[in-house]
């Protein structure tokens, strides 16, 4: 068997069919999205007082389609391995701050924000080591930046902004 753990999930098919659709969202990038398209109010940054650069929370971003293509290297791999164990993500972490901005930057417009304390039990920084995955797997993320992740998302929530529905 395979066990494979994800850490943020983020982004749309680059091939612009499959997109992040579920209620409630409270997925970071989908919610500055949906705020900048004007289907939600804006979105609250719970904490500026972190420990980071900018004061903010920082998480390692990982691109739905790279998930997509670990998953068949692992399937690939089980002849090979009785147990797989894999952290899948880029290695990397990005602040709230700096999605906010990439998302600005991505379609042009001014994510509307409100700043709040922090949230009980919030890490500071939550990011992969994915040198296992290597290994065992022989997969790495190809999609490392969040401009890509982000690009990925807005070309599908412009199109969907209140999702399959939309």
């Amino acid at each position: 068997f395979a066990a494979l753990r994800y850490f943020n999930a983020s982004g749309c098919a680059t091939d612009g069919t499959l997109g992040e659709d579920h209620d409630p969202e409270t997925h970071l990038i989908p919610v500055v999205l949906q705020s900048v398209l004007g289907v939600r109010p804006g979105i609250t940054v719970f904490g500026t007082d972190y420990p980071t650069k900018d004061g903010t929370n920082i998480r390692d971003y990982i691109h739905v389609d790279d998930l997509a293509d670990a998953h068949i290297a692992a399937m690939e791999r089980l002849d090979q391995h009785r147990q797989i164990f894999c952290n899948l993500g880029t290695g990397n972490g990005f602040s709230v701050k700096e999605i906010i901005a990439t998302a600005e930057k991505v379609t042009g417009k001014t994510v509307p924000v409100t700043y709040g304390p922090r949230r009980a039990g919030d890490a500071i920084a939550l990011y992969a080591d994915p040198r296992r995955a290597r290994e065992l797997l022989g997969w790495e993320a190809k999609h490392k930046d969040p401009e890509t992740i982000i690009r990925s998302a807005w070309n599908w929530f412009k199109d969907h902004p209140r999702g399959y529905k939309s």
